[in-house]
Formats: C-alpha cells, sequence, structure tokens
C-alpha cells in the first residue's frame, strides 16, 4: 500500500499526456498574456479588501510591513514554481509538480487543497464584487436587500439576517460562460480591465498621498494585544504575531502568479515564457501593494476598518478623508468591479485546470477532463465549478472564505518549495529552462516564511484545513486509488 500512495508519475508520462488529441488544451498564450494573467488575479481583493481586513484585525498600520514578508514567502515560491512551470509545462500546477516528486498520495492532497485555495478565492472576490456593486449603486440612491446580498451567517446593524448573496452568484456563472467560451478570448478581456485597475491603483496611490494624516501610522506596530473578530473570536492583534497574521490575511493577494502556473499547458513556448509570467507579475504587484497599504492606512484610520468601513473599504476611505474627489470614489468602485471580474475569471480558470490533470490522471471523475469539441475548454468541468464555488459564494462570509484561501495556498507553496530541493536530488539530469537560485537555500526559506504565516492564520483556520483535508482522504481511499492510471500501469 506504502509504495502505491507515494509513487511518483514519470516526466515521460507527464509530458506524453499533453499530446493527447481527445484532451488537449490550445497553446495560444505568450509571456505578455501570462504576465497579465498573473496581475489580474493578483491586483484584486486582495489590494481592495483583504488590506483593510488585515489592518483593522491583526496588524494595523504594520499591513504594509504584513506585504512585505508575504513578498518575501512569495518570492522564494516564485522561484520554486518558476523551475516547475518551465520544466513540465503541463496544466495542473503545484498538484502536477507534486505527482512527479513526492508522489500521488501527496499529489492528491496538494490537488485538493489547490481547489479549496481557488474555490474559496473565487468565492471571496465574488462577494467582494457583490459590496462594491451595491456602493456603487447607492450613488444613485438604489440598494439590493441585505438579505440578498449576503449570506445567512451575516446580520446587518439593524437586525436585518441575510438568506443569499445574489450578486456573487451572477457574477460568478456570467465569467463561467466566458471561460467555456475559450482561453483566448478570456485572456484578451483580462488584458483590458488589468490596464483599467492598475490606472485606477495609481491614481488613488497619487492623489491619496497628500491626505496621508501621520497620526494614521503611530504607532506603526501596535502593542500586542487580543481582540474579538467580527464573528466573536480570540485574535491576536498587533507586535509581531499581528504582522504574521496581516501577512497570512494579505497572502490572499498573491496567488496569481500561482494561477499563472495552471496555465502552462496553454503557453506557446512555456520554458521562457512561464518564468517571465510568474515573475514579472509577482514583482509589479508587490510594489504596488506596499505603496497602496501604506496610502490606505495613512489616510483612514485602521479602527474605521472594524465597522462602519469595513465593507467596499477604498470607497469608504475616499469619501471619508479625502475631501474633493468623491468622483475618484465612484471611477474606483467602477474599476473595482472590473478589477473583480478578472481575479474570478482567473480563479476559475485555475481551479478547472488542475481538476482537469487529476481527472486525466484517474483520480477524479472523467467529467472533469471532457474538453468542448469546439472551444476545446473543459465545459463541464467549468459548470460544475459553478455550482460549488457558488454555494460558498451565496452562502459564508467573505472573511471566512478569504482566510481559507491564504491558508490553502500557503499549504501549497510549501510543498512546491520542498518539491525542487527533492527534484534537484532525486533527478539532476533533468532538463530545466529554468534553474532556482541557490537551492537547498531559496527552498528552505521558503517552506520557512510559508510556515511561519500559516501558524499566524490561528488556531480556527487550522481546523478548517484539516477537516477539507480529511474529506480529501475519505474521496482518495473510496475512489481515486482504484482508479489511478499510475496504479493500474
Amino acid at each position: 500500500m506504502t509504495s502505491r500512495l507515494f509513487k511518483t508519475k514519470p516526466l515521460a508520462d507527464l509530458l506524453a499526456d499533453t499530446q493527447d488529441k481527445d484532451h488537449q488544451l490550445k497553446r495560444t498564450l505568450g509571456p505578455v498574456n501570462l504576465t497579465l494573467l498573473g496581475i489580474g488575479a493578483i491586483i484584486g481583493a486582495g489590494l481592495f479588501v483583504r488590506t483593510a481586513a488585515a489592518a483593522a484585525e491583526h496588524a494595523g498600520p504594520a499591513v504594509t510591513i504584513s506585504y512585505i514578508v508575504a513578498a518575501i514567502g512569495c518570492a522564494f515560491a516564485g522561484l520554486c514554481y518558476a523551475e516547475f512551470a518551465s520544466s513540465i509545462p503541463v496544466a495542473g500546477s503545484a498538484y502536477t509538480y507534486s505527482y512527479a516528486t513526492l508522489g500521488e498520495f501527496v499529489a492528491w492532497i496538494i490537488g485538493w487543497d489547490l481547489i479549496l485555495e481557488y474555490a474559496f478565492g473565487a468565492a471571496t472576490v465574488a462577494i467582494a464584487w457583490s459590496e462594491y456593486l451595491n456602493k456603487l449603486l447607492s450613488h444613485w440612491g438604489w440598494e439590493i436587500p441585505y438579505a440578498l446580498s449576503h449570506s445567512p451567517f451575516e446580520t446587518s446593524p439593524d437586525g436585518v439576517a441575510g438568506m443569499v448573496n445574489l450578486p456573487a452568484l451572477i457574477i460568478l456563472f456570467l465569467i463561467t460562460l466566458l471561460l467555456i467560451r475559450g482561453t483566448q478570448e478570456s485572456a484578451f478581456v483580462n488584458g483590458i480591465i488589468v490596464i483599467i485597475k492598475v490606472s485606477i491603483v495609481l491614481l488613488f496611490i497619487g492623489f491619496g498621498w497628500s491626505f496621508i494624516n501621520p497620526m494614521n501610522h503611530t504607532p506603526m506596530i501596535p502593542e500586542p494585544s487580543i481582540i474579538k473578530s467580527h464573528l466573536g473570536s480570540d485574535i491576536s492583534f498587533g507586535g509581531i504575531m499581528g504582522i504574521l497574521g496581516g501577512a497570512g490575511v494579505v497572502f490572499f493577494a498573491f496567488i496569481g502568479f500561482d494561477a499563472v502556473s495552471t496555465a502552462a499547458q496553454e503557453a506557446k513556448n512555456p520554458g521562457r515564457d512561464m518564468p517571465i509570467g510568474i515573475l514579472a507579475s509577482l514583482a509589479v504587484c508587490t510594489i504596488l501593494y506596499i505603496l497602496f497599504s501604506y496610502v490606505l492606512t495613512g489616510i483612514a484610520p485602521y479602527t474605521d476598518f472594524r465597522v462602519s468601513g469595513k465593507e467596499a473599504s477604498v470607497a469608504y476611505a475616499i469619501m471619508h478623508y479625502m475631501p474633493g474627489f468623491e468622483w475618484l470614489a465612484l471611477l474606483i468602485t467602477v474599476a473595482i468591479l472590473a478589477g473583480f471580474s478578472s481575479v474570478i475569471l482567473v480563479m476559475l480558470l485555475g481551479q478547472t485546470r488542475v481538476f482537469f490533470s487529476m481527472s486525466r490522471d484517474g483520480l477524479v471523475p472523467p467529467i472533469f477532463s471532457d474538453v468542448h469539441p469546439r472551444f476545446k475548454t473543459p465545459y463541464r468541468s467549468n459548470m460544475v465549478f459553478f455550482i460549488f464555488v457558488g454555494l460558498f459564494a451565496g452562502f459564508i462570509p467573505g472573511s471566512v472564505a478569504g482566510d481559507m484561501t491564504s491558508i490553502g495556498t500557503l499549504f501549497a507553496f510549501v510543498l512546491v518549495c520542498a518539491g525542487v530541493w527533492i527534484m534537484r536530488v532525486k533527478n539532476p539530469e533533468m532538463p530545466r529552462a529554468f534553474k532556482t537560485p541557490l537551492v537547498p537555500f531559496v527552498p528552505i526559506m521558503g517552506i520557512l516564511v510559508c510556515a511561519a504565516m500559516i501558524y499566524g492564520l490561528g488556531r480556527e483556520n487550522w481546523m478548517r484545513l484539516g477537516v477539507w483535508l480529511a474529506i480529501g482522504f475519505v474521496i482518495y481511499f473510496t475512489y481515486s486509488i482504484k482508479h489511478s492510471r499510475l496504479n493500474k500501469k
């Protein structure tokens, strides 16, 4: 049994699978497409929603330092991802890499974990999209009823209980239809949106800089304390633990380059294009994140983001602390809605590509690798995941979904860093178009920094991850191990 669980899939088999005409994806993406795909995923809910959440409940003004910590972890993991994505240009991201290095059981764990990452990620952003849509409608005196734009676990200050987040379900459905139409068309739409939202981020940083109140950054690192989250649980605020906790929360913002790697099988020249797409998108967004978080916490006190400024926090800060710039609040709300749409697109794209690879390996049913005869996209998988993600987006709070995305991402990064190190030892002669520098130092640092952020996310999130993995174990031992193509061989 043990030998079956940790049997690795030969690299030759991985590459041969990409030539299967019945399950072949179209290679249409170049380095610019991939970089924009990464920026499209990175700049979104992490910047416009999770920044304020991390400041309010974990780090205070030190959320800027949290972003630096998260970026360091991402830099180490990104270098490891770049080596794998250029050497193993197959759809599936960390799942595929783990299958080649750590064995089938670990690959299953990481594949199941990636579904957690992308499902909760898409759900989080869809929920945030709903919040900003309501903020936009309020400019014209309209409003979606609270019950139809919030989950059953939320209650308004007036005592109105939520029922279902209907706008979140609608945007998920529309983007699912776009993805079924085709990856190239989706990448084109994403490219336009990226240009719009990067411009808006730069406008906010430029205009907002003169409204920074130095008192809001004093002290930069608040004294350690225990506060109640909006869900009623105790969390560490301030100090080193607050910074680590904040880094774990905003790490959600950096999963864009991870999503780029899932499109390796659709890159024109993966050996050259994948490292460019991964590292360039990470570098651009890290600079923008640090500047944006510094300006946002300088304009408005972080305590505002716990109550009145909790939803649509960027628009709130502009409306209350930047007089004369109400037009910017309206403009940024429109851009954020477009930006969130591109993030959802990349999350749903990544999710279906992971299960595409798992289905081709026999670990999940064949429906997930069925390709549309005309559009050459996994259309049935797209519809299944619309229902799956819709359950989260419609019926759980955004904060819970966001933290689960972060812990799922960090866990995936730890295994990718370990995989690069193991592959260098086990298969040193493998052709590598891009080589991670300073191995094993870079993989070890990636593991340590990501593990520290997992620790900072707290016990509740560890328990949720444990429950999710337990469900995955049941599926693996009742279905996957019996249908595995590798074990059948």
